[in-house]
């Protein structure tokens, strides 16, 4: 946001939701995060200068802008548009762990009207996958709403671009759910989202257009872009909840201006205010929504080669395929756009793909229940890793 305001370039060092040894640097441009287009351009001057040899790439030279005052201001942004009161009466846990946003999360909730309740505080980088959260953390997070008489529990992953929240009984509101209720909460008619999100966006009423992507905000912001050509107020959010503004939205204090950049707060703050607002919880905004259910697990320590030669392998080969999903279903179609996402005959969804940044491969089942989406995730885990390992 401090970037975007002073129309400056950027980067961020990040601690994001991997582990510290794979932890790296992320790129911005005035505008926002950088696309594929960039990427590409970054690589090829990069492979120009070592064609070169040492000293001798393209220089570029550049102004540092300090921005002390950045996290006020980010604060102040929801401030101006949600109001002191928003969120009034409310007694919300923060999990800070080593969260670059731990204590301005404390500072936001407080600035509009709740009690913040901080929660674990680490010294040491704690790789919070939001997308992936174990059994152990959820039944602490459980514990933590009841010893507490919690309303929520907000949390994010290390760098902050992915949010974490619970209702007030501890059960983890899954980032495309937050997706929704921020893009129905600011009016939104546009909705760019990759392929392995909850597929109950496609049937909110409210949105004239859903767009789905690739997984990967680049994916998502050129979508975005290409949608903004018209008058649409679009947004973008990814699977794990982080959320793209890309139009000036009307809060109930006040205009929100865009911010193209994964942001987790406002996927956490406007479904809580709607739900203030409503005089109701968090849980009934969610149960309100169309029914799927959706679970996501990943298995560590699997190359991208190994992931990747395994899902060609049943993409291409139909027996392979229902050898694979006898225990889940038979499958009814298959969608290729990111990975493998099959659709089964009686309606749950099974995808698969290796994960783009860590030695990981991911799986995301959705089905009617969440007790079917947790049992077709536990065995499509387990098929996997008696096929290419992992843990």
């Amino acid at each position: 946001l401090a970037a975007q305001s002073a129309g400056a370039a950027a980067i961020m060092v990040t601690g994001s939701h991997i582990p510290a040894d794979r932890n790296g640097l992320k790129f911005y441009v005035p505008g926002g995060e950088i696309s594929k287009f960039d990427e590409a351009a970054i690589a090829a001057a990069r492979d120009c200068a070592a064609a070169k040899g040492p000293g001798q790439g393209a220089s570029v030279s550049g102004r540092m802008i300090a921005a002390p005052d950045a996290a006020a201001a980010y604060q102040a942004r929801y401030v101006a548009a949600y109001g002191p009161q928003a969120l009034a009466g409310m007694r919300l846990g923060i999990y800070q762990h080593s969260s670059v946003a731990r204590d301005l999360l404390v500072g936001v909730v407080a600035a509009l009207g709740a009690t913040p309740v901080p929660l674990a505080p680490s010294a040491r980088f704690v790789p919070v996958d939001t997308e992936a959260v174990d059994g152990e953390m959820q039944t602490l997070l459980q514990n933590w709403c009841a010893a507490h008489r919690l309303d929520a529990i907000l949390s994010t992953d290390g760098d902050a671009d992915r949010p974490m929240l619970t209702d007030a009984t501890g059960r983890l509101v899954p980032g495309d759910v937050l997706g929704v209720l921020t893009a129905q909460a600011l009016g939104a008619d546009v909705v760019c989202t990759p392929i392995s999100s909850n597929s109950m966006v496609g049937q909110i009423a409210g949105f004239r257009a859903v767009h789905l992507t690739r997984i990967g905000s680049p994916f998502v912001i050129a979508a975005m872009k290409a949608a903004q050509k018209g008058a649409a107020k679009v947004v973008g959010f990814e699977a794990n909840g982080g959320f793209l503004l890309g139009f000036t939205a009307q809060a109930p204090m006040g205009p929100l201006a865009p911010l193209m950049t994964r942001d987790a707060l406002l996927p956490m703050i406007a479904p809580l205010a709607a739900a203030r607002a409503a005089r109701g919880d968090l849980g009934r905004l969610v149960r309100d929504l169309p029914q799927r259910f959706t679970m996501a697990g990943r298995l560590a320590g699997v190359s991208g080669g190994a992931g990747a030669a395994f899902v060609a392998r049943l993409g291409r080969d139909a027996a392979a395929r229902a050898e694979f999903l006898a225990p889940m279903g038979v499958e009814g179609s298959a969608d290729r756009t990111d990975g493998l996402r099959i659709h089964l005959a009686g309606g749950g969804i099974v995808h698969l793909r290796p994960s783009g940044n860590a030695p990981d491969f991911r799986i995301y089942t959705e089905a009617d229940s969440g007790a079917k989406a947790g049992a077709m995730l536990a065995t499509a885990l387990e098929q996997v890793r008696r096929a290419i390992g992992g843990k």
